[in-house]
């Protein structure tokens, strides 16, 4: 990747206001056309959403584009919108016992309206902000309810030489970890700000932070690589899409994944998500009191940010240096066989032209805001490399050919890809790999990452919790 050390937050104002403008018309119009008899909208199919039955982890996003929209550019139809949808629609998803992503659908929502009304940007109202936070105090619980013990009989020192530890499962059940939910258990983290707990039988309280660093330690551990091993594909920073788990002794067996091309090479949206998430914990972590922390987790607190840094600067480092084209984007997977075909493509810009293998310009949205939140972590000097390299992407992304500027098509972000080994995604004829459509999850952070710009060259910042 060629990073460009010039670039500044403030110098993509004009860039980052025209997405807003963009979005608030497509978010309007998307509202006023999709039925909800047809599920949640999922991708774009030659330019017009369309939903996926898996499970419906998208909605909140939805909805959570028309808030963000609001918060950039103060149009009260996107927030009228936002706040009536989640009321009607979203009360399902913070009850939902049956998947991984509360943090992505009830924080994009829920969340989001409660740090508007905090920031004073939408009137104060006592019970409204009452509504909003025990939603997310039961999303938060719901959440941490689906968890699996794992054996730590032998301490390591990727997961902060914990005695005990355990993950959040995915949807496929009680013996999977999905990579995808590091930047999910965040909401773990903003039930328990709030001061909730979730009660088992006999009245046990289980600690909702200790939750959230637990599978954060788990994930280093079992999904990254440290490249410290023989293992034949031990790349530093490199994550695996799901780990999984023996569940009659909680025993680690084997890597696996479900979108990528293998196990043994990288799914670059999970690598995103592995980044940004590390990176917004430890940004969350600064606002802890170090005996507090300790009393929650059981682990000291510079113990466990020492594995959290570890590994948001070895997958931001692996995004950099092996996945990403030379103007930030990366294709859907860095083991995918057709790249083969395209000589050293990490050297010159993502080529849509080609037809080997499909970009993913969501991971690539995705990962730019880890990298930003890294950089402005670590501070000035040591940072400057993931700061600059994510105002990189950002600028690549808020332009063409990515940037989709057609009203007719309903989608923000193009060139977004959803499960390429299931062949889900639509090729345009003439073509042999998915091209020029939208996903709901990549025009959301789309707009996450624009906004964190827009309120950096404001002099600001935003984030996930209270601070």
């Amino acid at each position: 990747m060629q990073i460009n050390p010039t670039l500044s937050a403030a110098s993509l104002t004009n860039q980052i206001n025209r997405v807003f403008d963009i979005a608030a018309k497509k978010c309007v119009q998307l509202d006023k056309t999709w039925d909800a008899a047809r599920g949640t909208p999922v991708f774009t199919i030659a330019g017009r959403y369309a939903s996926r039955g898996w499970t419906e982890w998208t909605e909140g996003f939805m909805y959570g584009n028309a808030i963000l929209a609001f918060d950039a550019t103060g149009e009260k139809k996107l927030l009228e919108i936002g706040r009536r949808k989640t009321l009607e629609r979203m009360a399902s998803h913070v009850t939902h016992t049956g998947v991984h992503d509360h943090g992505f659908n009830n924080l994009s929502t829920y969340g989001n309206l409660r740090r508007l009304m905090r920031e004073k940007k939408i009137a104060a109202n006592e019970w409204e902000n009452h509504f909003y936070e025990l939603a997310i105090k039961a999303s938060g619980a719901v959440q941490a309810a689906r968890w699996s013990g794992v054996d730590a009989s032998k301490p390591s020192a990727k997961s902060a030489n914990a005695k005990s530890l355990g993950y959040v499962y995915s949807f496929n059940g009680p013996h999977s970890l999905f990579v995808d939910t590091m930047r999910t258990v965040r909401i773990l983290g903003v039930a328990w700000q709030l001061g909730h707990k979730l009660m088992h039988e006999n009245d046990r309280a289980a600690d909702l932070l200790k939750r959230s660093v637990l599978h954060g330690l788990t994930t280093s551990q079992y999904v990254l690589f440290h490249g410290d091993t023989e293992h034949a594909y031990d790349v530093r920073g490199r994550t695996a899409h799901e780990a999984v788990f023996n569940r009659n002794d909680g025993a680690f067996r084997t890597r696996s994944t479900q979108q990528g091309y293998s196990a043994f090479s990288t799914w670059t949206r999970g690598l995103a998500w592995a980044m940004l998430g590390y990176a917004e914990e430890l940004e969350f972590f600064e606002t802890i009191d170090a005996k507090r922390f300790e009393a929650s987790v059981g682990l000291k607190k510079k113990d466990v940010v020492a594995v959290y840094e570890a590994a948001a600067r070895a997958t931001c480092d692996h995004y950099i240096d092996d996945c990403a084209c030379a103007d930030g984007i990366t294709y859907w997977d860095d083991g995918a066989p057709g790249l083969a075909n395209l000589g050293d493509w990490r050297k010159i810009p993502a080529d849509l032209t080609q037809d080997e293998e499909p970009v993913d310009s969501s991971a690539s949205a995705i990962a730019a805001q880890g990298l930003i939140r890294l950089g402005n972590y670590l501070g000035a000097k040591p940072g400057k490399r993931y700061l600059q390299a994510g105002l990189t992407v950002a600028k690549t992304l808020v332009e063409a050919p990515y940037l989709s500027t057609d009203p007719k098509h309903q989608g923000l972000l193009l060139h977004s890809v959803y499960h390429r080994p299931n062949n889900w995604d639509f090729i345009p004829a003439g073509r042999k790999v998915p091209l020029g459509e939208s996903s709901m999850w990549g025009d959301h952070h789309l707009l996450e990452l624009a906004l964190l710009v827009k309120r950096m060259g404001e002099g600001k910042y935003v984030t996930f919790f209270d601070r």
